[in-house]
């Protein structure tokens, strides 16, 4: 359903609701009001990215894949601050099954925008990984500075570090491949 529709449908349940309450029904119009409030709530917040996030949280990627597939087009049926959330959301359920092909997602949701800090963070600690996988250590730090720098709160530190530790030992691979060893 298309976010117009959303709007439209939550505007008369909403108007409903304060009919019912002018008319004297308090009871049902409150009731009315407040399912309306929920409908326009989904204007705002899709119901099928916030069961995928459930389904991500509990690791169960095949369920949050099928609760993404459910919006066709993206650009209509979500609310323009969500799109980069979604873009994250489809990188993240990609970047299990395939990491290099997931790095588009990440971009496209860093250039869409996304309201919270440490979302973008984790996009950028992502796309640092994937740097790394392709053996691009200047990008990989690059992309590192800046989680660091967006990870405000500091709930992605712990990966922050390990990641900065594996280039650590990358460097210290590359080097004994390199003929720099001394015997």
């Amino acid at each position: 359903m298309s976010n117009i529709v959303r709007l439209i449908i939550a505007c008369v349940v909403m108007g409903a609701g304060v009919t019912l309450c002018a008319f004297g029904f308090w009871g049902w119009g409150i009731l009315v009001f407040l399912i309306g409030g929920l409908v326009l709530l989904t204007f705002f917040f899709n119901e099928n990215m916030l069961v995928a996030q459930y389904y991500l949280r509990k690791e169960n990627s095949e369920e949050a894949e099928k609760w993404l597939m459910k919006i066709t087009d993206y650009e209509k049926q979500l609310f323009k601050g969500q799109h980069g959330y979604y873009n994250l959301l489809v990188g993240l359920i990609e970047s299990r099954k395939a990491p290099l092909k997931s790095e588009k997602y990440f971009k496209k949701a860093i250039s869409l925008g996304m309201t919270m800090s440490h979302n973008i963070a984790l996009a950028k600690l992502s796309l640092a990984g994937i740097s790394m996988a392709k053996r691009n250590k200047r990008e990989a730090q690059q992309y590192l500075q800046e989680a660091a720098k967006e990870d405000k709160n500091k709930l992605l530190a712990e990966q922050i570090k390990m990641m900065k530790g594996q280039m650590a030992q990358m460097d210290k691979q590359q080097v004994q491949r390199g003929g720099y060893r001394n015997f």
